[in-house]
């Protein structure tokens, strides 16, 4: 850990795109569960707010902010969504139509920050992008494919394909190609020639509330939590995919991020961050919390009963690996006092891996954590 932020209850956090002095100079947006955003400042180990942007009516709840263009995009229970640009000293809002009829949940930004994609309480997707002709940014919306809200959203690295996780238990995966903005050479791998709002799998691998979202850098692999204390792994993301699954004892993770193509980091009500890392083989299982010793390999069980079940649902002969990792009961909660909803990577420029991230929670902090000082987990990155 190096860094720690306190404040009020916190519904998002996004932090600044990349860093030029990590240590000197670091920048985090952020909601303290109200209408407004709030950006602080860290130099010299002392955080300073410098801005707060207001203009949503009701609870903001969701943040990104973009990494080469220095936008910020904002959702809302108000259904609308901003896209905040910095004009000298001040950020200017931009109001986004959405055309929603319930609460907007979530929101991230394309690879190529050409577009970004909104998650709502309507059982639909909002892929918006700026129409340069108006001088306006518009929606597309993504219908009728969600039986209840989705809960987040992930781009693949293609800009292209779009993840989404939901209340009804799915996992999906879309194409959101859209003529003039894409071009058909920008992206490789499946549904790179489908067309927009094509549903390029649906995997019914939870059966209860799906949460967190994410692809690996090179995106060849697929993550996302279920309320029912599971992680699932999916490879090959297509009309015939493998997928894998850790069962822990521990309280549901909320959010999960890919630190390298081995490693995973998920978080959620255990107030701690949970490593899960996958071995020579390709099996995934979980790791360690951090700042706790790493676990003995020995408590690691792997099963086929998981792979037949996914064979039988898909009409497949591929194998998905069980794995169902069984830890010991430990007291909940570390730096973080409750759930840990947000989970955020941070980079140093001109470095070529990941080491940092931040979390923030419903304990009102915003926490940054350095894994160069965990030496057991140093092999996966």
């Amino acid at each position: 850990m190096l860094l720690l932020f306190s404040t009020s209850d916190l519904i998002h956090c996004s932090a600044a795109p990349l860093i030029n002095n990590f240590t000197l100079f670091c920048l985090i947006a952020f909601c303290p569960n109200n209408n407004e955003v709030h950006i602080y400042r860290l130099l010299e180990e002392k955080w300073e707010r410098i801005h707060i942007l207001q203009k949503h009516d009701q609870i903001v709840s969701g943040i990104d902010w973009s990494v080469r263009s220095n936008r910020i995009v904002t959702v809302s229970h108000d259904r609308n969504s901003y896209v905040w640009n910095q004009e000298a000293a001040e950020w200017v809002p931009t109001l986004v139509i959405l055309r929603l009829n319930r609460a907007a949940l979530c929101v991230r930004w394309s690879p190529r920050e050409n577009k970004f994609a909104v998650g709502s309480g309507a059982k639909t997707v909002c892929i918006c992008y700026y129409e340069q002709e108006n001088n306006w940014w518009v929606s597309k919306l993504i219908r009728k494919r969600h039986d209840s809200s989705v809960t987040s959203v992930a781009w693949h690295p293609n800009n292209i394909l779009l993840a989404t996780t939901s209340t009804d238990g799915k996992c999906r995966v879309f194409s959101t190609f859209i003529k003039g903005v894409d071009t058909r050479d920008s992206g490789t791998g499946p549904g790179s020639d489908s067309k927009f709002g094509e549903q390029i799998v649906q995997l019914d691998l939870s059966f209860c509330w799906a949460f967190g979202v994410k692809w690996s850098p090179s995106g060849s692999t697929l993550a996302y939590v279920g309320h029912n204390s599971m992680i699932y792994f999916v490879d090959e993301v297509g009309p015939s995919p493998s997928a894998q699954n850790v069962a822990f004892r521990d309280l549901p993770l909320r959010d999960v991020l890919f630190v390298s193509e081995r490693m995973v980091i998920g978080v959620g009500f255990d107030c701690n961050p949970m490593v899960f890392a996958a071995d020579e083989r390709g099996l995934w299982s979980f790791i360690r919390f951090l700042g706790q010793r790493k676990t003995s390999s020995s408590s690691v069980k792997y099963g086929s009963q998981f792979s037949e079940a996914f064979g039988k649902l898909y009409g497949q002969s591929k194998h998905g690996i069980s794995n169902d990792t069984v830890e010991p009961s430990r007291p909940c909660g570390g730096i973080h006092e409750n759930c840990i909803n947000c989970i955020v990577p941070l980079k140093k420029t001109g470095d070529s891996r990941m080491t940092s991230f931040s979390t923030s929670g419903l304990d009102g902090k915003v926490v940054i954590w350095d894994l160069e000082n965990q030496e057991d987990l140093l092999e996966y990155l």
